[in-house]
């Protein structure tokens, strides 16, 4: 998957898997949101279209091509999608996209995206098997 350029996409049309307020503890020195923050909400969107998807317990293992496209300022409401675009024997990859809105718009803008990768993980907190999709066997039919 290539991620893009601008921050011209058009909104996703499904549920945010999370959504922010950018607040002011989460600002670097010239008062923008920390990029660090965006990646941990980031992380939390994705761990939990991982979870879902792994029906049960998750780690990050990979952060690819992050793409930070406009900044985020306290008290925008940050909306984060996250797309499956990958499942292999263990592991997931997932889309994710950071949209901001700010308090007194309806526009929405584009300000960051990357890909997650996930593994499963059993009890023991090894990598385990994820199950088969029932939408990837009825497709197979």
């Amino acid at each position: 998957m290539t991620l893009a350029n601008d921050a011209t996409d058009t909104l996703p049309d499904r549920q945010p898997s999370v959504r922010a307020v950018a607040m002011p503890s989460d600002t670097n020195p010239t008062g923008d949101i920390f990029g660090g923050w965006l990646m941990s909400q980031m992380d939390l969107a994705a761990g939990t279209a991982a979870a879902r998807r792994a029906k049960g317990r998750t780690a990050t293992v990979f952060v690819d091509s992050m793409s930070f496209l406009r900044p985020v300022h306290v008290g925008d409401e940050v909306s984060f999608f996250t797309e499956i675009i990958h499942v292999g024997r263990t592991s997931l990859r997932i889309h994710v996209q950071a949209w901001r809105q700010t308090r007194f718009e309806e526009t929405s803008d584009k300000v960051t995206e990357g890909i997650f990768t996930f593994v499963a993980l059993d009890d023991g907190g090894r990598p385990r098997p994820l199950d088969p999709d029932p939408e990837d066997a009825l497709s197979e039919a």
